[in-house]
C-alpha cells in the first residue's frame, strides 16, 4: 500500500483511456491494425490516447499500451513528466505480439528499481478484460474517496487505545480529511432543537415504554448531527456516543442508523479507524456497513458473533427498538439481515495492515447479554480467526453484505 496516493488536483473525465508506447522500427499501419484487433476482443469502453500523455493520470485506470519491442528507453524519458501527473501504479497492457511481453518486462523490473509500482496485464482475453474492470472500479473508489470530509466528533472514546490515525496519511494516501468537532457543539446544538412532534414519530413504534420516552430525544440527536454534517461539508462522521448517556441520557444509535442509511458513513465511539473502513467499502460497493466488534469466535469452526447496539437501516430486513445494552437507556436498535454472503474488513489507522475475509451470515440472534444487533458469522477459511485472537487490528471491524474479498484486496495492493 506505500505507493497508492490520490493526486487531489485530477479529476476523472473518463473511465478508461488507452496511451501507446511504439517502437519507430515497426510498420505503424500494421501495429494498428494488430492494435484494433487486439483491444477491440476485450469487450471494454476506453478513450484511445495513443501517444499523448498530456492528461495521463486523469481516468479512473490509465493503461499503457505497450505494443512493440524496442520502447523501454521511450518509457524512461516519459516517466518523469508521468510521475509528475499521477504517482498511482503503472497499469502496463502487453499482447503476445512484436515482444510487447518482454518490453513490458523490461519496464515493469526498471520500476521496481526505482520503488515504483505497477502490474503487467496480460494473459487470456477473459483475465485481461476482468482485471482491467476490477482496477477501473478500483480507480473509480478512490476518486469517490478524494476530498471526503470525515468529522471526528468529541475525541475517540478512552478504551480505545490501539485505534489511532494518522490524519496527513489519510489525506496524502486517501485523499480523506479529517475534521474535529468539539462534543460541546453537538451537545449546544441537541439543546437548541425544539420539542420534537408526535407526527415526525409515527414511522417508529415500541412497546417499551423506556424506549418510547426516549425517542423524541433520540431524534432530536439525529437532527443535530444533520446540522454538523451541513455546517462542516461532512461527507462522514465518528461520536464520541457515549457522552450522550451522561449529558443528555440518550443515545445516538438512531442517528447513526438513520444518517448511513442516507448515504452518509455514521460511525461509533469515535473510532477512526472504524469510519475509514467503512468510508472505503461505501466507496467500493455504494453499500453501508456494519460497526460492531468480535463477542466471542470459536476457532474450529469459522464461527463467530459479532454485535452493536445499530446498524444502517438499509442493511436490514427488518428492525426492531430496545434499549441500549451497556447503559439500559434510550435507543437502541436490533435489526435483521437476510442471511448470505457477507465481507468482514478492517482498514489499519496507519494504513499499515487490513484485514479481509469472506463468509456467511448464519443467523440474527436476540440475545440479553450483548449489544442489540447480533450477526452470527461463519468464515470461509476457519484459521482466518486466528487474526482476531493473534494480531487484531481493534475491536470494532465492518460487515458488508456480499462477497467483496477481490475488490477490496485489488483496492489495497
Amino acid at each position: 500500500m506505500s505507493n497508492l496516493y490520490i493526486n487531489p488536483q485530477k479529476s476523472i473525465t473518463m473511465k478508461i483511456a488507452i496511451y501507446t508506447l511504439t517502437s519507430g522500427l515497426h510498420d505503424e499501419a500494421t501495429v494498428a491494425q494488430v492494435t484494433k484487433e487486439f483491444l477491440g476482443t476485450l469487450g471494454i469502453e476506453y478513450d484511445f490516447r495513443g501517444g499523448n500523455f498530456s492528461d495521463y493520470g486523469s481516468h479512473a485506470l490509465d493503461l499503457i499500451y505497450v505494443r512493440t519491442g524496442g520502447t523501454e528507453g521511450l518509457f524512461q524519458r516519459l516517466l518523469p513528466d508521468l510521475r509528475q501527473r499521477s504517482s498511482r501504479p503503472f497499469y502496463l497492457l502487453a499482447s503476445g505480439q512484436s515482444n510487447s511481453l518482454a518490453a513490458s518486462i523490461e519496464i515493469l523490473s526498471f520500476l521496481r528499481q526505482q520503488g515504483i509500482t505497477g502490474e503487467i496485464i496480460h494473459g487470456l482475453t477473459d483475465y485481461v478484460s476482468t482485471r482491467i474492470h476490477r482496477l477501473t472500479q478500483v480507480g473509480e473508489a478512490y476518486a469517490r474517496l478524494r476530498g471526503k470530509r470525515l468529522g471526528i466528533i468529541g475525541q475517540p472514546s478512552d478504551w480505545l487505545i490501539a485505534s489511532k490515525c494518522d490524519k496527513e496519511l489519510l489525506a496524502r494516501r486517501l485523499g480523506l480529511h479529517l475534521v474535529d468537532v468539539e462534543m460541546q457543539y453537538l451537545l449546544d446544538e441537541i439543546s437548541s432543537m425544539p420539542e420534537i412532534a408526535s407526527d415526525q414519530l409515527t414511522a417508529y413504534s415500541c412497546d417499551n415504554e423506556t424506549v418510547r420516552t426516549s425517542l423524541p430525544g433520540a431524534f432530536r440527536i439525529y437532527l443535530a448531527l444533520q446540522r454538523i454534517v451541513e455546517k462542516y461539508r461532512l461527507d462522514g462522521l465518528t461520536i464520541r456516543c457515549f457522552d450522550l448517556l451522561t449529558a443528555v441520557r440518550n443515545t445516538g444509535c438512531l442517528a447513526l442508523a438513520r444518517l448511513n442509511a442516507e448515504g452518509l458513513v455514521a460511525g461509533c465511539e469515535g473510532d477512526v479507524p472504524a469510519m475509514v473502513s467503512m468510508m472505503v467499502t461505501r466507496a467500493l460497493t455504494g453499500m453501508s456497513g456494519f460497526q460492531a466488534n468480535p463477542a466471542s469466535i470459536n476457532p474450529e469452526t469459522g464461527e463467530m458473533m459479532l454485535a452493536h447496539c445499530t446498524i444502517p437501516l438499509d442493511m436490514v430486513s427488518r428492525y426492531e427498538f430496545d434499549t441500549h445494552f451497556e447503559s439500559g437507556i434510550g435507543v437502541g436498535i436490533r435489526g435483521y439481515m437476510d442471511e448470505g454472503p457477507v465481507t468482514v474488513f478492517k482498514l489499519a489507522g496507519d494504513l499499515s495492515r487490513n484485514f479481509v475475509a469472506e463468509g456467511v451470515l448464519l443467523r440474527c440472534e436476540a440475545r440479553r447479554d450483548l449489544c442489540r444487533t447480533q450477526f452470527a458469522i461463519r468464515l470461509d477459511n476457519p484459521s482466518q480467526t486466528s487474526y482476531f485472537l493473534k494480531n487484531p487490528i481493534g475491536n470494532h471491524h465492518i460487515v458488508i453484505p456480499g462477497h467483496h474479498q477481490a475488490e477490496i484486496e485489488a483496492l489495497l495492493e
